[in-house]
């Protein structure tokens, strides 16, 4: 399978659709999911195209966990968190909707199980929730 760079990730990478950015560096973005999970949900994803784990080089996967551990402590540390949930997933039959390579970053807290998949957020709400995880990660 070939890389489309009209997925929605690229979109976001190229400003072609909005995204509530809340970090960046010169290989990664981090950006909040409007489907949210949980809390603070968020998303990571190299600016360089790949499809996933299984295409991605070296380079890309060193540059975007690196972020990933990142953001990671930041939403730990943004919602008082005690874990987190880092999710990817790889192919269609793997559960990958999205054909860029990217991690989802879920703050976990004890007994609170993730709201189902699919329902849209309220924008406002993610807006503070990524004023809270910058906040976070200049600390």
């Amino acid at each position: 399978m070939s890389y489309d760079p009209d997925n929605i990730f690229a979109k976001i990478l190229r400003d072609e659709i909005p995204s509530t950015r809340v970090y960046e560096d010169d290989d990664t973005l981090a950006f909040m999911d409007i489907m949210p999970r949980a809390d603070g949900h968020l998303l990571v994803i190299p600016k360089t195209p790949c499809r996933n784990v299984l295409d991605a080089s070296p380079e890309q996967l060193a540059t975007v966990m690196a972020t990933v551990q990142k953001m990671a402590r930041a939403v730990m540390a943004a919602f008082d968190a005690p874990g987190v949930t880092i999710q990817q997933f790889n192919e269609a039959a793997g559960g990958q909707e999205v054909f860029h390579l990217h991690f989802h970053i879920l703050p976990r807290h004890e007994d609170v199980r993730l709201r189902p998949p699919g329902t849209m957020g309220d924008m406002d709400a993610i807006a503070a929730q990524a004023d809270r995880i910058r906040a976070a990660t200049r600390a």
